[in-house]
């Protein structure tokens, strides 16, 4: 760290910021040590899609056929986008009365998780230091990432659940017997020579479609998170130039954010309704 009474270096500020919160306490004494479990992700994604499911909930409580106010219009055009996704990915309609209402919980947790990204780059962070401090912690220890779409282990956790989901509609739909028979006989037909290479060739897809759905997402949101943070760096020069070129980069890029934010949980919702889609088609 920096001598005493000085602030950060750029390199120790950068690093703060992307370290995890996985201890409470001293390190050397800690009064809770989590050592695979990010626990600010953990709280905020949980967090959020408390939030998510309870904005969902009240807007189906409070729906109306009259005419609708602001808040229940927007959730009725958004119900009605992922509806005709899902009618045109999915065509079971059995099975779109729970990958609809799915996809459009993904599309709106995923929407709130990403947006943590625009909020300051030191507001939470800042906060959760003096909390920790006021209990007893050594606040340079007071790690705290806000958005949990920028950690891997997050965005890798919700599509392997989109894998499993997937994978069981391959169940339900095709049987043990179809489904076997489909990962040995796809894609380049049913001999035994080939069966080897087939089941081969499906596995690695699998793998494949679920690493890039979840490393889509996080390189994306961990992009946009590190250029806020070498953007505050930028305001921390303690200029006017630096101060000025801060604000300047930080509301263009704010702005151009707001983009990526809503194009990466559409993109994971559309993902998501595409490989259970997939799980309905025979090969």
């Amino acid at each position: 760290m920096a001598a005493s009474g000085q602030g950060p270096t750029a390199s120790e500020y950068v690093i703060h910021h992307l370290t995890h919160l996985n201890t409470l306490g001293h390190p050397q004494e800690s009064l809770v040590d989590f050592t695979v479990l990010h626990l600010d992700t953990f709280f905020f994604a949980t967090g959020l899609g408390i939030l998510t499911v309870w904005l969902l909930y009240r807007a189906a409580r409070h729906a109306t056929s009259g005419v609708p106010g602001r808040f229940q219009n927007f959730v009725e055009m958004l119900v009605e986008m992922v509806n005709e996704q899902a009618k045109g990915i999915v065509h079971n309609p059995e099975s779109r009365k729970f990958v609809a209402p799915l996809a459009l919980t993904v599309f709106v947790w995923i929407f709130w998780m990403n947006f943590m990204d625009l909020l300051p780059v030191d507001l939470l962070p800042r906060i959760w230091e003096g909390i920790y401090a006021a209990a007893g912690g050594d606040p340079h220890h007071a790690y705290l990432r806000v958005v949990p779409t920028a950690d891997l282990n997050a965005t890798l956790g919700m599509s392997i659940a989109v894998l499993l989901i997937s994978l069981y509609y391959n169940l339900k739909i095709k049987g043990v017997g179809g489904w076997v028979h489909e990962l040995f006989t796809a894609p380049f037909g049913n001999h035994p020579l080939l069966y080897p290479v087939n089941f081969a060739m499906q596995i690695i897809e699998y793998i494949a479609k679920t690493v890039s759905h979840g490393m889509r997402l996080f390189g994306n949101l961990y992009a946009g998170e590190l250029i806020f943070i070498l953007i505050a760096l930028l305001g921390g020069t303690a200029t006017v130039f630096g101060f000025i070129g801060h604000v300047i980069a930080g509301s263009i890029w704010a702005i151009f954010h707001i983009l990526i934010i809503v194009l990466q949980a559409f993109i994971f919702m559309m993902l998501t309704l595409i490989y259970i889609g997939q799980a309905h088609e025979s090969h």
